[in-house]
C-alpha cells in the first residue's frame, strides 16, 4: 500500500494483482474484470494506454470527497477565546540575527 502526501488522515491506495485474458468480443479485444473488485457492470470507464501495451483504467465519475464540518464542530468544547493582551508579543531578534552577533 502507499500514502500519498503526508497527512496520517489521508487513505492509503490498495492495489490488487489479477491475472485475466485478453479476448475478442464482435470487432474489439476485452479483458474480463473479476468480481472481486469494486467496480459494476455498466461503469464508464477512461482507458490510459502507455506504450501500446500498459493499460490502467479510471472510473469517468469519481464521486469529490467532501470535508464534514459537522464532524469538527463542537469536538474542542473547553478551548477559550484568547483574551486581547495574550495577543501582544514582544520584539525578539531573529534567529539569523543571533547567530551573526555571535559570529562577529
Amino acid at each position: 500500500m502507499r500514502v500519498f502526501g503526508s497527512a496520517p488522515w489521508l487513505k492509503t491506495i490498495e492495489k490488487q494483482r489479477h491475472r485475466t485474458k485478453v479476448f475478442r468480443s464482435g470487432n474489439s479485444l476485452a479483458v474480463r474484470i473479476p468480481a472481486g473488485t469494486k467496480l459494476s457492470a455498466g461503469m464508464e470507464m477512461d482507458l490510459l494506454v502507455e506504450d501500446g501495451q500498459f493499460l490502467s483504467y479510471e472510473p469517468v465519475e469519481q464521486p469529490k470527497r467532501m470535508f464534514n464540518i459537522a464532524k469538527v464542530a463542537g469536538s474542542a468544547t473547553s478551548l477559550k477565546p484568547i483574551r486581547p493582551e495574550d495577543r501582544i508579543f514582544e520584539d525578539r531578534p531573529l534567529r539569523s540575527q543571533d547567530v551573526s552577533k555571535d559570529e562577529q
